[in-house]
């Protein structure tokens, strides 16, 4: 059975007809040619298919396009605004953490996803004191960044990068 939705994609409406059984993962790169998330394990268990969906990041590959119509949908490539890199996507370049870049996308859409949890006071599973404001301590940018792997063990420089970025917020 098919489907008509609009997806508002990098701050662009966009219309497709979709079976039902169709992902987000793949109508954003599928339907609509945007190759940003990647598909690593198609099991939601490597975050390279991480987007931003209505501003908290998601596991497209596990997303059903159908149950988001209308959605505003931000991947990593619809984070620069006027020319101007993201500061973090700034960040990982400047403290080059990436190495073959296919995670990469999703790194960048989780990190900005964990800088938003991090200034709302969400706590993770490392957080000591809950009643106190968290702190960016490289053990919160690990587990919040957990689920995002790297084949090429590019954390040592993707944590210092989170922690930058966040930093300028």
């Amino acid at each position: 059975m098919d489907a008509d939705i609009t997806l508002r994609v990098d701050g662009e409406a966009r219309r497709l007809t979709v079976d039902t059984r169709t992902s987000l993962l793949d109508a954003l790169r599928e339907r609509l040619g945007n190759t940003s998330p990647k598909k690593g394990c198609d099991h939601g268990q490597c975050g390279a298919c991480t987007i931003l969906l209505d501003g908290q990041r998601a596991l497209s590959c596990l997303a059903l396009a159908v149950a988001h119509d209308g959605a505003e949908i931000t991947t990593a490539d619809g984070l620069a605004r006027d020319g101007e890199l993201h500061p973090v996507q700034r960040a990982f370049l400047e403290r080059d953490a990436f190495q073959c870049g296919y995670c990469t996308p999703g790194q960048v859409c989780s990190a900005v996803g964990v800088i938003e949890e991090f200034a709302q006071g969400w706590p993770s599973h490392v957080t000591e004191d809950l009643t106190a404001d968290p702190e960016m301590t490289h053990d919160e940018v690990a587990e919040r960044m957990s689920g995002n792997l790297c084949r090429c063990a590019a954390y040592v420089n993707i944590t210092p990068a989170v922690q930058d970025a966040a930093a300028q917020r």
